[in-house]
């Protein structure tokens, strides 16, 4: 679903700020950056990687935001704002009167980015003030975010009573000041926070050496929904957890597709097996299991896909276990 869609249109909301539309440079920078990225498939997926890159599950086992530092939470602001500079190649911002750095120059005009997983938590330096800011939110529990475009007029903003004598947005202008981009899209999941805790617990088993068998349950237990690859990281703990899902003795393709599981990738061949057969069909840097049978009388009209030489439905609990097909090879395939 397009950001948008879930909210109103791009031009039925430019069209509803006022201030934003007397605003040109803010307006022109909003539309440029949207052209970039109409859906914010890509601005949610580097919001997606920012959080998991601070988490370091594959190093750490962390999977919940509550559990970083506090050092951490301050440092992903930086982040937010190189990771987004690298995906949409944003020129460096210029050097203000000062001293202080803009992040980016985009269509001539300097811009500032500031990030918050509080809600109107940014926090914005003097310098800035008069100049265009990039607000960006995101919150892992609500699996929401959003990215506006604000002038930082002194009257928009509270009165700096911090050290640095940095400033907020008053909260009667988060709406009508902000030209929101994107307002409550829908953040890439981060399936191990959002499992039941007994679920969480069968598969992020404790000890050593175990990295094989949480992945394996990771899979197992999570069903036609999509799996980041920071969960993955998380469960195989080591930097090359993609080894961990490959075909071969004890891997999870090789053990899951004997409990009639395929897990899928973000590969055309792979989404459009999801996506014939009616199962989630798993985006970039996502996987996706689901149990399936061979098709049979009683599963007519069911969606299916042919995988070799035979049909297959997705199965039903009370459908029995069969050994899945193997999947189509993928090789020098690109992520989707």
């Amino acid at each position: 679903m397009l950001a948008f869609e879930s909210n109103e249109t791009s031009a039925s909301w430019f069209a509803s700020q006022s201030d934003a539309q007397q605003d040109s440079p803010l307006v022109s920078v909003a539309k440029h950056i949207w052209s970039l990225d109409p859906s914010g498939e890509r601005f949610a997926r580097v919001l997606r990687d920012t959080i998991d890159q601070l988490l370091n599950g594959e190093v750490t086992g962390r999977f919940a935001w509550q559990s970083l530092y506090k050092t951490e939470k301050t440092h992903a602001g930086t982040l937010v704002e190189i990771n987004l500079q690298r995906e949409f190649k944003f020129e460096d911002g210029r050097d203000l009167a000062g001293g202080h750095p803009m992040d980016y120059r985009i269509l001539g005009f300097d811009v500032d980015c500031k990030f918050s997983q509080d809600f109107g938590g940014w926090m914005i330096p003097p310098e800035a003030v008069g100049h265009l800011c990039l607000l960006v939110w995101a919150d892992d529990y609500q699996s929401k975010w959003s990215a506006g475009i604000m002038r930082a007029r002194q009257e928009w903003l509270n009165s700096g009573g911090n050290r640095d004598r940095k400033i907020t947005v008053k909260a009667e202008h988060r709406r009508d000041k902000i030209l929101w981009l994107w307002k409550d899209a829908p953040l890439p999941e981060n399936v191990l926070l959002h499992l039941p805790e007994e679920t969480r617990k069968q598969i992020l088993l404790d000890g050593p050496r175990k990295g094989q068998r949480r992945v394996i349950e990771l899979f197992r237990r999570v069903q036609n929904r999509p799996i980041g690859r920071g969960a993955v990281r998380t469960a195989a703990q080591q930097l090359d957890y993609l080894a961990r899902l490959r075909e071969g003795a004890g891997r999870a393709r090789t053990v899951l597709r004997e409990e009639g599981i395929l897990i899928v990738g973000p590969y055309q061949k792979h989404r459009a097996i999801a996506r014939e057969i009616g199962a989630a069909v798993p985006g970039r840097g996502e996987f996706v299991s689901f149990r399936v049978a061979v098709a049979k009388p009683h599963h007519e009209g069911r969606p299916r896909v042919e995988l070799d030489g035979q049909q297959w439905v997705l199965a039903r609990p009370e459908d029995p276990i069969e050994t899945a097909p193997l999947l189509p090879k993928v090789t020098g395939e690109e992520d989707a």
